[in-house]
C-alpha cells in the first residue's frame, strides 16, 4: 500500500466513523449517561494510583490520545468507554470516577469505574491488586449519594435508570487466573470455572438492578487465544491462535448470553440485560484483516509486540511502531483505537435497540 492510498483510506475512515457517530435511537427515548464497569478494556484511569503493574499511565499509552498525554487508558487513544458515549452523542470521553480532577458537571452524564486487572473472579482482582467489581460496585453507590446532592433525588433516579450501564470482564479470569493460578486451574476444569464466572457475572447484573439500572450490557470475552501475549505463551513456534482459549471464551459466552436471557425473563420481566458480542466481530477482524485495512493481526504496535503490555511497553521499547492504524492491536493484550473503534460500532449499532424492546420496569 503506497503511502498516498494509506493516507487517504485513513481519511476516509475517520470521516466514516465520525459521519455515524450517532446511535439511532426510537423516537422519544434518550440515554442521559453511561457507566462503565469491568478491566482494562474499558479503564480510562482508575488504577493510576494503585499499588498495582497493572498501569498505563505512561509513554507511548496515550500517544494518539487528545493532546498525546498518557491518562491511564491501555491504548494509543480512546478505548470502547469513550467510543461508546461518543456514539451515543453524550460527550467526548468518559471519565475514570477515581480521577482527582473529576468535576461535579461530568456527574449526571456518566462515569467510569473500570479497573484494569479486575475480573468476575473474585481471586482475579485480588491477585493484580486492582479493584474487584464488589468494590466498583461500592463506588457506584457512592457516586448515586453524590449524585442526589447535586442534581436531586428525583433526577438521579430518572438519570440511573434510563442510563446505559456496561460490565466488560471475564478475559483476565480465564488467560490469567485459570490457566495460570494452581488454585483454580487443578480445583476446577473449564465448565466448572465458568460457571463460577456466570454465577459472579449474574451477581453483578441483578445488584446493578436492585441499584436502579434498567438498561445494562454485557460484553462478551473476546476471542482471547488470538491476542498477541497468548500467540506468544501458548501458540507454538508459529503463534498461531490458542484455540482452548478461544473455546473457554465461547463457553462462557454462550452461558452468559443464555443466563441474561432468564434474567431478562423469569426476574426482570423485561428486557433488561442485554448480551453485548464483540467474539464474532473480533475474530472476523482476526480472519479478514485487509478488509478492514489492517495489516498486522498477530502482534502489537509497542516494541516486539509479542508481549510487551502494561510496565513492560514503556518508551524504552524497542522497535514501537511510528503509526498503530493498520495494527490491530496496539500492545500485546489490548487493541489499538481504530480496532476499538471498529468494533464498538459495530456492536453498538447492533445491539443498542435491544435495550428498548419492552417498557422496563
Amino acid at each position: 500500500m503506497n503511502n498516498l492510498f494509506f493516507f487517504m483510506f485513513v481519511y476516509v475512515d475517520l470521516i466514516l466513523s465520525t459521519a455515524q457517530a450517532i446511535v439511532k435511537l426510537p423516537n422519544n427515548v434518550t440515554i442521559p449517561g453511561v457507566f462503565m464497569f469491568g478491566d482494562s478494556i474499558v479503564d480510562t484511569g482508575n488504577n493510576n494510583n494503585l499499588t498495582t503493574l497493572v498501569k498505563s499511565n505512561f509513554l507511548p499509552y496515550g500517544r494518539d490520545f487528545m493532546g498525546g498525554l498518557p491518562t491511564g487508558r491501555f491504548g494509543n487513544g480512546k478505548v470502547p468507554s469513550d467510543l461508546i458515549v461518543e456514539d451515543l452523542g453524550i460527550k467526548e470521553l468518559l471519565p475514570a470516577y477515581l480521577d482527582p480532577c473529576l468535576q461535579a458537571e461530568d456527574l449526571p452524564t456518566g462515569v467510569n469505574f473500570a479497573s484494569g486487572g479486575a475480573g468476575f473472579d473474585p481471586l482475579t482482582s485480588k491477585l493484580m491488586l486492582v479493584i474487584p467489581l464488589s468494590e466498583q460496585l461500592q463506588l457506584l453507590k457512592e457516586y448515586i449519594e453524590k449524585l442526589k446532592k447535586y442534581v436531586g433525588e428525583e433526577r438521579a433516579s430518572s438519570i440511573i435508570s434510563n442510563s446505559l450501564f456496561v460490565v466488560a470482564a471475564g478475559s483476565d479470569d480465564i488467560v490469567n487466573t485459570y490457566y495460570h493460578t494452581p488454585a483454580r486451574f487443578w480445583k476446577y476444569d473449564i465448565y466448572a470455572y465458568t460457571d463460577l464466572m456466570l454465577t459472579e457475572a449474574s451477581a453483578f447484573v441483578q445488584k446493578l438492578y436492585t441499584l436502579g439500572a434498567r438498561r445494562i450490557g454485557v460484553i462478551s470475552v473476546p476471542p482471547i487465544g488470538c491476542i498477541p501475549a497468548q500467540r506468544t505463551l501458548g501458540g507454538g513456534p508459529e503463534r498461531k491462535c490458542v484455540e482452548r482459549y478461544n473455546e473457554a471464551a465461547e463457553l462462557f459466552n454462550k452461558k452468559l448470553s443464555a443466563e441474561l436471557d432468564c434474567l431478562n425473563s423469569h426476574q426482570f420481566h423485561a428486557t433488561v440485560a442485554v448480551f453485548m458480542d464483540v467474539y464474532g466481530p473480533f475474530l472476523d477482524i482476526i480472519h479478514n484483516p485487509k478488509k478492514y485495512g489492517f495489516e498486522v493481526i498477530n502482534r502489537g504496535c509497542c516494541g516486539t509486540g509479542i508481549i510487551e503490555v502494561a510496565a513492560f511497553c514503556n518508551q524504552c521499547s524497542p522497535n514501537t511502531c511510528k503509526n498503530a492504524t493498520n495494527y490491530v492491536f496496539w500492545d500485546s493484550y489490548h487493541p489499538s483505537e481504530r480496532a476499538y473503534r471498529i468494533i464498538t460500532h459495530q456492536v453498538l449499532h447492533k445491539s443498542i435497540q435491544a435495550f428498548f424492546h419492552s417498557q422496563n420496569k
